[in-house]
């Protein structure tokens, strides 16, 4: 039998001092990294609960009691929180269907945003003597569009959007007995979806 030693020396920093006081940031997870768009649409698409579950109207029951009505929310707004994020977009969609003068203004900007980003490749664009940076340059397409922006209603509409959002995922939290979900199999609402 050979003896085989292992070389463990070496240097070892002792953790950092954790901070006495907490400060405002501490209560607040922000997130290190922008998640990828692509990404995170696709797991939300992943996480979409069955349709024929969502709307199924015998699961949907007056709550017994108040402190069981805030357990009910939470534990909806959880379990269908890909579903509710779809039923917000369909607003959103909705609302820009229904309000042209929105989606010609959106159209403008994007469309002076797609120049800008052409005309920045062939040339820089200098101002009073400093050359603006692409996004220095977005940002200003985007506050010389807020006033056409107020003028078509886009505020209006984007609080109509998240009333709308709130009413509808509150009233479906409220209503929908996510107890009577868990009694029955998923599978079978995923096989009926299916056909």
């Amino acid at each position: 039998m050979t003896d085989v030693s292992v070389d463990v020396s070496g240097q070892m920093d002792p953790p950092p001092k954790l901070q006495e006081k907490k400060n405002f940031t501490s209560f607040f997870q922000i997130p290190s990294q922008i998640p990828d768009p692509k990404e995170w649409i696709y797991h939300q698409r992943q996480n979409v609960r069955p349709w024929l579950l969502f709307v199924q109207t015998s699961n949907f029951k007056t709550p017994p009691s108040i402190p069981r009505l805030g357990k009910r929310i939470m534990r909806n707004i959880e379990y269908f929180q890909a579903n509710y994020l779809f039923v917000f977009l369909g607003l959103v969609v909705y609302c820009l269907i229904t309000s042209p003068l929105i989606l010609f203004a959106i159209a403008g900007t994007f469309y002076a945003g797609y120049k800008l980003n052409k005309r920045h490749m062939e040339k820089k664009l200098i101002l009073f003597g400093k050359e603006l940076t692409l996004a220095q340059q977005y940002g200003l397409v985007t506050l010389c569009s807020m006033p056409v922006y107020y003028l078509v209603g886009a505020h209006a509409a984007m609080f109509w959007v998240i009333g709308a959002s709130m009413v509808v995922i509150t009233l479906h939290a409220a209503f929908y007995n996510i107890d009577a979900v868990a009694s029955k199999s998923e599978d079978e609402y995923s096989l009926l979806e299916e056909v």
